[in-house]
């Protein structure tokens, strides 16, 4: 693409159509924009659209396409073409610094964060000079561009946070510091200086504050992984600057907004974490200044008002008093009971008060009040806080503070039963209380698992929360509706089994109520219940207790979804998921009518899919639809095929990416149902799975592997019938996986089905290329993984054609070349296969080379001959991997690897081990001592005389077990 006026008009046009809320519109320009990123210049293109364009709107979309750009395509994968061609790497790095200071703050964001995308491949190794190009713009004095720099430096820094220590990390943190720590310890002091000079000017105020809240970060990320000796030597400077930001009030940067946080509360909240990590992390170094940040962050908590500008200031200072009163070392500032009850009174029970904009939050904006509250990215709410504050002095004070709030509790609910109407938020917060006081250890998978002794949870229940449950109108105080129901979810493995059955009718008719809270609470908590474990690993609820429910469940779960708010709720389609996991054959009466809601669901959502949670949890419950149903009656599985592939094939067809593994892998879970044939509407598909762009996505690898296996396994003959001429095309796909080091073990999954399922007669020309491409391989880049695949095949080969064929095969390549792989390859390393099929698919190989391969007796190979046996025998006695358990229905599906956009492993559609050795091979040592029986006995004295002169003794000893076993004897 040449940089000329031409193509930038035309990018200009294709971007506006990105802009376009029509999707007929929309997704062809995003298609094309996908199909010329690999053009030389584009990324230039759009660099040039951002500073010279004069339609502001296209300025931002071609920064926020150039950062997407740089995020899909600058980290260079081993085995992958580099999709930035190294002209526009070099153009890109040279102009980009100098781009982004200059351009607006819109935009510069956008390239701030490209820089540090680039960053972190690039830094330090192959952009040695990006931080002294930084550092030299701190001079200019123009503090839009010095915020540029500190906004880049501060994206490009702040994975030191959360980096595994390393030698690596520390050069360049080292380096960092070298060029960086005494700049930003002077503009500190020049910009504080500068706040004095220009303490009346409100615009210069608020430029230069939102610097020093910059500066502040950048502080937090250089000192976080262990205190730098800079910053240990510039204590004072920084800690007493420090403590007097936070002491300051500057009236003219208050800000009349409630809700926004102002430029004076976000720096005051920084420095209470910069506080917070000296104390936690190096308190002996910052003990002298500890007192004076604790007397400052108490006035700021008390004098601090209820609204939401001040929750993150607020939050951040109780994270600090969190962090102090946990430390042996600073135990002495708070024991005193006067002082403990100040901060239960002044600091803990205001902050966990219900406040009007929680209310709005619940009833307005559900969806982020629930992710705060559930998924725990409550982490800067207030509750959360005093949350954390509370268990940080129960680990010294326990006794204390538990009475203290034993009479908060009581009180507050004495408050509300004089009037349940007006007072519900004194119940609201004594609920809260109980909960975050009386949970000292949480997991996600059981709840809570260690109690206080605050209440007895069980009276608690019985008295407070049942009441709230069972309350016939669902719709009335849904607050304490969903902290009733929340209650329930979190000390389920405290509560015993007959108050959860009590609760679970109770849950159920809760999935109808109008708050989107309550009824998503709803469904969690039966989805949490359902994966309890009774005894012998079985659900602690069984199918058969939920029986005078199903029916109610499943309508309320599918009605649910109907609740304004809900249509993708993903709490109320992983219960449903759950739901059919734990009531099994319970669901077949009504799965026609579930399979056309989920059916018809799935065609809404993949018009535009947003919520890949949701999306995920909808394919699992539709493979359990099909598993439950065909695991009972096959036959059924062709009235699902009927029910899905036209939605199937609208996905296919408009290309829908988030989709397509999904699609792969329940048509292969579909296909694998059929007993032998594989149906014409499949055969249909076939050449289309081999078009080289699917393979393209690596999301689409794993599941289009299984799918062609699912082909040749239903219908090898089929396809080498009809679909000859589909062969190449399959091979090509072989030849592109067993290329990458990533996916070569997909490309083996393949190539081991056409050789098991395929006739011999139609790949015939085939088989030397074949072996051709492993040896390429094999010399360019040789690692375990691909050798123990490799030994794999080639043993499943000699099972297939026999030990004579695959000797043929190899000599045929190139003279004494099958002595050469056993001797370099299969003896040495066969130890390191594992898994039980692949050991036995090793062993009935090597077996069948040692007894069914003349050569091996009466050439030069045969002195290779009982160093094979020798490692056979080693493969059968080294320990054996444990295996994992097939404990489907508890799988949670974030903690399965892979939940990302590139693959989504279904974890209901996952199918059984294949051993493409069956049973015609019960046990390998009987079969080993069986065939050297009958070796012997076709020459005898040869066997004993090679086994007695040059096997060791120990597998000696094992043979003979194995030929008693056999019960026979060598000749």
């Amino acid at each position: 693409m040449e940089l000329n006026d031409a193509n930038l008009q035309s990018l200009t046009e294709f971007l506006r159509k990105t802009l376009d809320p029509d999707p007929t519109v929309r997704r062809p320009a995003e298609k094309f924009l996908e199909s010329v990123e690999g053009n030389l210049n584009y990324p230039l293109l759009l660099l040039t659209l951002l500073e010279k364009s004069q339609d502001t709107v296209i300025r931002v979309c071609a920064a926020v396409t150039f950062k997407n750009y740089i995020k899909r395509n600058w980290r260079i994968v081993e085995d992958e073409p580099n999709k930035v061609s190294d002209p526009d790497r070099t153009a890109i790095k040279a102009n980009i610094i100098n781009l982004m200071l200059s351009s607006p703050e819109q935009i510069q964001k956008q390239l701030s964060d490209a820089i540090s995308i680039i960053g972190r491949e690039d830094f330090p190794q192959k952009w040695p000079d990006l931080l002294t190009e930084m550092v030299t713009r701190f001079r200019s004095g123009d503090f839009h561009i010095i915020n540029g720099v500190l906004r880049t430096a501060h994206s490009l820094f702040k994975r030191y946070r959360h980096e595994f220590k390393s030698n690596e990390l520390w050069t360049e943190i080292k380096l960092v510091l070298d060029t960086f720590a005494l700049p930003l310890t002077e503009l500190f002091k020049a910009t504080i200086e500068l706040c004095q000079t220009h303490a009346t000017d409100v615009n210069a105020l608020k430029v230069l504050f939102s610097s020093l809240t910059l500066i502040s970060k950048l502080f937090y990320s250089l000192n976080f992984q262990d205190l730098p000796e800079f910053f240990e030597d510039n204590m004072e400077t920084w800690m007493t600057n420090f403590h007097g930001l936070l002491t300051l009030d500057n009236k003219l940067l208050q800000t009349a907004d409630e809700e926004e946080a102002g430029l004076l509360e976000l720096l005051k909240s920084q420095i209470c974490d910069n506080a917070a990590l000296y104390a936690q992390k190096y308190d002996e170094e910052f003990q002298p200044y500890l007192p004076r940040f604790v007397t400052a962050i108490w006035n700021l908590l008390v004098s601090t008002g209820q609204e939401v500008k001040y929750d993150l200031l607020v939050s951040n200072a109780i994270q600090f008093l969190a962090s102090v009163c946990e430390r042996p070392h600073y135990k002495h500032l708070f024991e005193d009971q006067n002082t403990l009850t100040s901060i239960c009174e002044k600091v803990i029970v205001p902050n966990m008060e219900f406040r009007s904009a929680d209310e709005e939050a619940f009833e307005d904006n559900s969806e982020e009040y629930i992710r705060r509250d559930l998924e725990g990215s409550d982490i800067d709410t207030r509750r959360r806080a005093a949350c954390d504050l509370v268990r940080g002095l129960c680990k010294f004070f326990e006794g204390p503070v538990t009475a203290i709030f034993s009479g908060y509790v009581n009180s507050m609910l004495g408050e509300y039963a004089k009037n349940p109407g007006e007072n519900w938020k004194h119940k609201d917060a004594a609920i809260y209380l109980v909960t975050s006081l009386a949970s000292k250890a949480q997991t996600q998978k059981h709840g809570i698992t260690q109690a206080n002794e605050l209440v007895n949870l069980n009276e608690f229940f019985v008295n407070h929360i049942l009441s709230d449950l069972k309350s016939p109108n669902v719709n009335e105080f849904p607050v304490l509706k969903a902290d009733a129901i929340k209650y329930v979810m979190i000390f389920r493995s405290q509560l015993p089994k007959e108050q959860l059955l009590q609760a679970v009718p109770l849950l159920i008719s809760h999935l109808q109520a109008q708050s989107t809270v309550e009824h998503t609470y709803s469904a969690h908590a039966l989805e949490r219940l359902f994966t309890m474990r009774g005894p012998n690993n079985t659900t602690l609820i069984t199918p058969a207790e939920m029986a005078p429910f199903t029916e109610q469940l499943l309508n309320n779960l599918f009605k649910a979804l109907a609740l304004p708010g809900s249509a993708e709720n993903e709490y109320i389609m992983k219960a449903i998921m759950r739901s059919f996991s734990l009531l099994q054959e319970s669901i077949v009466p009504y799965v026609p009518t579930l399979i056309g809601q989920l059916t018809h669901k799935l065609l809404l959502v993949s018009k535009n899919p947003s919520k890949p949670h949701f999306n995920h949890y909808l394919f699992e419950s539709l493979c359990l639809c099909v598993r439950i149903t065909c695991k009972a009656n096959p036959p059924t599985v062709s009235s699902f095929e009927e029910a899905l592939f036209p939605v199937f094939t609208e996905i296919l067809q408009s290309d829908v990416q988030e989709f397509l593994p999904y699609v792969f892998q329940v048509m292969s879970l579909l296909l694998e149902i059929h007993s032998n044939s594989i149906p014409s509407s499949y055969m249909a598909l076939f050449p289309h799975l081999l078009q080289p762009a699917l393979w393209e996505r690596t999301g689409n690898i794993p599941p289009l592997v299984r799918l062609l296996q699912a082909y040749l396994e239903k219908g090898g003959a089929s396809i080498a019938g009809s679909a000859a001429d589909k062969i190449p095309g399959l091979l090509g796909v072989f030849q592109k996986l067993i290329a990458s080091k990533a996916n070569d073990h997909q490309g083996f999954y393949l190539l081991n089905s056409i050789i098991e399922h395929m006739p011999p007669e139609s790949i015939i020309q085939y088989r030397k290329q074949i072996f051709i491409l492993l040896f390429q391989r094999l010399q360019s880049s040789k690692t375990t993984k691909f050798i123990k695949s490799f030994l794999v095949f080639i043993n499943l080969y000699g099972v297939k054609y026999g030990a004579i064929a695959l000797q043929e095969i190899f000599d045929s390549i190139q003279p004494k070349m099958f002595g050469m792989v056993l001797e370099k390859i299969i003896i040495p390393e066969v130890q390191k296969v594992s898994g039980p099929v692949e050991k036995k698919i090793c062993a009935v190989g090597i077996t069948k080379v040692l007894t069914e391969c003349p050569p091996m007796m009466d050439t030069e190979y045969t002195k290779l001959w009982t160093p094979l046996l020798q490692a056979l025998i080693g493969l059968f006695e080294l320990p054996e991997d444990d295996s994992i358990p097939d404990d489907e229905h508890f799988i949670d599906i974030e903690d399965t690897p892979g939940y990302q956009t590139a693959f989504s492993q279904l974890a209901f559609a996952g199918r059984k081990e294949h051993d493409p050795i069956g049973d015609s091979v019960g046990n390998p040592k009987i079969l080993l001592a069986q065939s050297l029986y009958k070796l012997s006995t076709a020459c005898p004295g040869r066997v004993p005389s090679m086994l007695s002169t040059s096997l060791n003794a120990e597998a000696l000893q094992y043979l003979q077990g194995y030929l008693q076993a056999a019960t026979v004897q060598l000749v």
